[in-house]
């Protein structure tokens, strides 16, 4: 229980290192980048094995990963802007209920089943994004303040998706830390490259706020994999439990870390939409 609790915290603690990279005028996309290098390189200190660079390239999840790199990089900024202009419960709350695409993506490709149940906590993960994200004392949204959950939450379930997919199919235990160092590797990669493309352009000038804010958001950034990975070995508990447990717990203590750090004020709709998350992922994962 204690991996799953350093988990929950460090998911939890990216939300807030996004909304003080306003704060503090850290250029998001930067220290993005700059958190991935963090990442990957945290990885390869924790993998035991010797790391021969022909064999990863050699690997039959490299594509997938490399693909997924590109997503993770872009996913993240897409976090970060919601956590800064709509909010880190909204944040959390967009993140947290993807959970409903592997459900729904199961059930297309696997031939699983969804009980009545799940089909009202899909519903309700839908509804619970909108209300969350609704302004206080405002009846409509902007296009910004609803179109970026929306994305938020389709591309995190498409990476929780494809994750599933590649541990499930084509990796193996041992390789979890190769696995997501390379996957941060990727993301790095990808964000160097758009740097390049911005430097034909304009000059751009790196800081060590923006490197101070890439470091304190990958370390949590890996850990929050790390001690999941490691919380799922527990025999007490099964995978659906441990997810439950993660998924709600993140979306509760971000929303209040929100109300404590940041004096963020929730509305009756926003907290009927953190009610309705609570209760989309219990019946999505446990029914």
């Amino acid at each position: 229980m204690i991996d799953l609790a350093l988990s929950i915290f460090c998911s939890s603690l990216i939300f807030v290192v996004f909304k003080l990279y306003s704060r503090f005028n850290i250029e998001t996309f930067y220290a993005i980048v700059v958190n991935y290098v963090v990442a990957c390189t945290t990885g390869l200190l924790f993998y035991e094995k010797k790391i021969l660079i022909g064999e990863v390239m050699q690997a039959s999840w490299i594509w997938g990963t490399l693909l997924l790199g590109v997503l993770f990089i872009t996913v993240f900024n897409l976090m970060a802007k919601t956590s800064q202009e709509n909010g880190v419960s909204v944040a959390s709350v967009a993140t947290k209920m993807s959970l409903v695409i592997p459900v729904l993506l199961g059930v297309a490709l696997y031939n699983e089943k969804l009980s009545f149940l799940n089909i009202i906590g899909i519903l309700l993960a839908l509804v619970a994004v909108y209300f969350a994200s609704v302004k206080k004392n405002r009846l409509s949204l902007s296009k910004s303040s609803l179109l970026l959950p929306v994305l938020v939450f389709l591309g995190s379930g498409i990476i929780d998706s494809s994750i599933k997919y590649v541990q499930e199919t084509q990796l193996e235990k041992s390789e979890f830390p190769l696995f997501s160092s390379v996957v941060f590797a990727a993301a790095a990669l990808t964000g160097i490259m758009l740097i390049l493309v911005k430097l034909s352009k304009t000059s751009i000038k790196f800081n060590a706020r923006n490197i101070m804010g890439g470091i304190a958001l990958g370390v949590p950034n890996y850990f929050s994999i790390f001690f999941l990975l490691r919380a799922l070995q527990n025999e007490q508990l099964n995978s659906a439990s441990i997810f439950t447990i993660n998924n709600v717990a993140i979306v509760m203590f971000s929303t209040l870390l929100g109300i404590l750090l940041f004096k963020e004020e929730l509305s009756s709709k926003n907290w009927l939409g953190v009610g309705f998350a609570v209760v989309s992922i219990l019946l999505v994962a446990l029914f």
